[in-house]
């Protein structure tokens, strides 16, 4: 499977608490809820496009507590998001769920080195998409171990100037390229990338 990471973030690169007021308040974060004012139709569109790829999905604590409190009391049939995400296996990396009640979910759990394996071994299997939604921690986890195959970010037009930020100072350096790139009506722009390695570096002549 190929593992995708779907993040929501501002133009100052913060993550933490798009949805709602009351989604992530840690860290006295008064923010929350940024992304609603910019959403439209089309950036609705594109992430339920994301969704009917998935074949499993990596949470990681908190996002998991989030879909697990809001997804599982969706029952429409047939619907984009909830359908994926009540079905199909949830993978949780964290070391203090014992016994999560959402249906077909997993965890995670152990020393670092164990999950990175874990993890790899899910990417190992045939199928679709091993989709991460948010988790900005279990993220920067992944980055870590080169484990994340492709990036879609959703950034909004909006600074926040505080809260958690998905690539922070200790993630490893990394060049893209750049595969696809949208924009919505709202305005937001719509980028996905493929991550090529370490970056390199150079020193224009001078004069240029």
């Amino acid at each position: 499977m190929k593992l995708t990471l779907t993040q929501f973030l501002t133009l100052d690169g913060v993550v933490q608490a798009p949805g709602g007021p009351d989604e992530d308040a840690g860290g006295g974060f008064p923010h929350g809820g940024w992304q609603v004012p910019f959403s439209d139709d089309v950036s609705g569109r594109y992430v339920v496009d994301w969704f009917s790829g998935a074949e499993a999905f990596l949470l990681g604590r908190r996002t998991y507590d989030i879909f697990a409190g809001y997804w599982p009391g969706v029952t429409e049939p047939g619907h984009p998001i909830a359908g994926p995400l009540n079905a199909l296996p949830k993978y949780v990396v964290s070391t203090t769920l014992k016994d999560p009640e959402w249906h077909n979910t997993l965890v995670l759990g152990g020393a670092d080195a164990a999950v990175a394996e874990e993890i790899k071994a899910l990417k190992a299997r045939p199928g679709g998409e091993l989709q991460v939604h948010g988790s900005a921690t279990l993220a920067r986890f992944l980055m870590s171990h080169d484990l994340i195959d492709e990036y879609r970010l959703m950034t909004f037009p909006v600074v926040l100037g505080t809260g958690r930020r998905l690539f922070t100072d200790g993630v490893p350096p990394t060049s893209f390229a750049l595969t696809e790139a949208r924009t919505t009506p709202g305005g937001v722009s719509v980028t996905t990338y493929r991550p090529t390695g370490r970056p390199r570096y150079g020193s224009f002549p001078a004069g240029h």
